[in-house]
Parts: structure tokens; C-alpha cells; sequence
């Protein structure tokens, strides 16, 4: 498995379908909001929508990240003149961080602002994915590798100024990384072979401690703290499996129809008492779907976007 290189630029044609059991239904007023888009050669969102929870994905064949409202799927908004945005992350204030891959940054926008606020640089690394520990506030980049050799990690304390490099000795690339509710930071990758890595970075720690994790993984996806397990997800199947720092699998969640998943994204129902859900964008299916969580099964909605990469929620 070699990693996607996709930096063509252009304009595209958005649909957003929501399925359930009436079928598919195209929305007339998100249809002229992506008319609207098409027109647009800066960042844009509707007023409105800051009030809303937003759904932030990142194409890596237009280089922009589209912004859609999380309760109708509607687009509302679009950030433009990234190089390869790659995963994004949002921190519990609501603010996004978009992983700038070509310009070796990571770039924060305010909820539901279009222009940021702040750019870190991550000068000679290639990053692929993004954390925010909610403890600390420390901002945790993955670098897929680097200008002079195999990845690493780069942690911004506070989530500002110059980072703090770390590095596993067992992972030669690295893709994704979570924090947990303490502070531990997992990370998955491969080593020299392409074989799966998971590895923890203890708070306060200085060096990572492999996990033997014994489920299969054919290409290493997101990885993200669901409230009791840590989940990874296996790209190639389009599966995330639970595990605890043991590397013991509690269960999958199987993303029906999905298409090579890079980065997911869990969205915790807890606090409204309503079931958590998962947001996968499937990059060569050209679709973002929405599943239950654990679940899984078929989505409960899906939005087209050509070559979607990496999805936050900010609410």
C-alpha cells in the first residue's frame, strides 16, 4: 500500500443525498448553496450556520474542505487555498484544525469562521492527522514522513509555537493519532515492512510503548477515543475495531458500502441522550456517509464529495 498523492485542483458538482426508509430525496435549497459554491473562488459559510453543528471534510482532489450543517447534511460553507488537506480535528471549544499537508502546516479556523486564526509549522515534516488533547489543550500532528527519512510526531504544547518531536523506533510512517480522556496519546503507522503499529504516548511521558494488538489491519486508518475504547480503523476494509491499551479487541463496527476510509470521526450522543454516530468519509467511493455507532451497518446518510479524506465535527 502506497500513500494517495492526489493534488489536482478544480471545481466540482456536490450532491447530497439523505437515505432512509423513503429513499434518496436531493435537497432544492442545498442545491443552490452548491450552485452558489461552484461561483466562489474564496472561503464562504452562511451566517446562520455558526449557531449549528458543522461538518468539516476535506477533499484532496479540489485541495478546499467543504463545511456542511451535521443535522441536515446541507452545505453551508467552504475553505479554499489549502495544499492536500489531509485529516482534520476539532478541539472541545469547537475549533478546527486542518492538516495542510502540501505547505507543512496545520491551520486552525474558528467554528463556522473562513479565515483562521492561527497556522502552525511543521517545517519538514509531511503531516497526515491531527488531535487535541482535551486535558492539556497540546495539539498532536502525525507526520506521514519526513524531508529526511521515516515520520513522526509533532506536539504543539498548548497548541501554539515551535513542536515538540517524538518518534517511535518500530514505525516508519505514520498516519493517525487520538487522545484519550487522560491524556494518552495512541498512534498507529507501519514499520519499515508495512506491517500495522499501535503505539501509546503516556502523558507526560517522553517515548511510545508498542501495543500488542493482534487484530489483522491492512492499512492503518483513523484512530480515536470513543469514551471507553480506543478505536482504529483498518482503511483497506472500511472496519474500526475497539481495543484498550492492552491492544484485547472489544468489537468492530463494519461501515457498509464504504470505499477505502481514511480518517472517521465519532460523534458522541451521550450528552442528548441520543445514540453516537460515525462520520466515514469512503475516498474512493466519493461519498461521506453517517453510521450508527457501534453499530455500523449501512449509513443513515450520506453526502457526495469527490476524493473525501478527513472529517470533524465541530459543534
Amino acid at each position: 500500500m502506497t500513500r494517495s498523492f492526489c493534488r489536482a485542483a478544480g471545481l466540482f458538482a456536490i450532491a447530497v443525498m439523505i437515505t432512509g426508509c423513503g429513499g434518496s430525496q436531493s435537497s432544492p435549497l442545498n442545491a443552490a448553496a452548491i450552485r452558489a459554491s461552484a461561483n466562489r473562488t474564496q472561503s464562504w459559510i452562511d451566517p446562520a450556520a455558526k449557531k449549528q453543528s458543522l461538518l468539516y471534510v476535506s477533499s484532496v482532489l479540489t485541495n478546499d474542505v467543504y463545511v456542511y450543517s451535521y443535522k441536515t447534511q446541507q452545505l453551508v460553507g467552504t475553505l479554499t487555498g489549502f495544499s492536500t488537506p489531509y485529516g482534520l480535528c476539532a478541539d472541545k471549544g469547537g475549533n478546527v484544525w486542518i492538516v495542510n499537508d502540501g505547505a507543512q502546516q496545520v491551520v486552525e479556523y474558528a467554528h463556522g469562521g473562513t479565515s483562521p486564526i492561527l497556522t502552525l509549522s511543521d517545517p519538514g515534516e509531511y503531516p497526515e492527522g491531527c488531535a487535541v488533547d482535551p486535558a492539556s489543550g497540546n495539539l498532536a500532528v502525525t507526520n506521514f514522513y519526513s524531508a529526511s527519512g521515516s515520520g513522526s510526531v509533532s506536539i504543539y504544547a498548548g497548541a501554539q509555537g515551535s513542536p515538540q518531536i517524538y518518534s517511535d523506533p518500530s514505525m516508519e510512517n505514520y498516519r493517525f493519532c487520538g487522545y484519550d480522556s487522560h491524556g494518552n496519546l495512541f498512534v498507529d503507522g507501519v514499520n519499515s515492512s508495512s506491517a500495522f503499529v499501535l503505539a501509546e504516548l503516556p502523558a507526560g511521558g517522553n517515548s511510545f510503548t508498542n501495543i500488542n494488538f493482534t487484530q489483522k489491519i491492512e492499512w492503518p486508518g483513523g484512530v480515536q477515543w470513543d469514551g471507553k475504547h480506543i478505536a482504529v480503523g483498518d482503511t483497506d476494509t472500511s472496519t474500526i475495531y475497539r481495543t484498550n491499551a492492552e491492544g484485547k479487541v472489544a468489537g468492530s463496527t463494519q461501515l457498509s458500502g464504504a470505499n477505502y476510509v481514511n480518517q472517521f470521526w465519532i460523534v458522541s450522543g451521550a450528552e442528548k441522550r441520543k445514540a453516537a454516530t460515525v462520520v466515514a468519509p469512503s475516498q474512493d467511493g466519493g461519498v461521506v456517509g453517517i453510521y450508527k455507532y457501534p453499530a455500523g451497518g449501512s449509513p443513515s446518510a450520506t453526502i457526495s464529495v469527490q476524493e473525501p479524506f478527513g472529517a470533524a465535527v465541530s459543534k
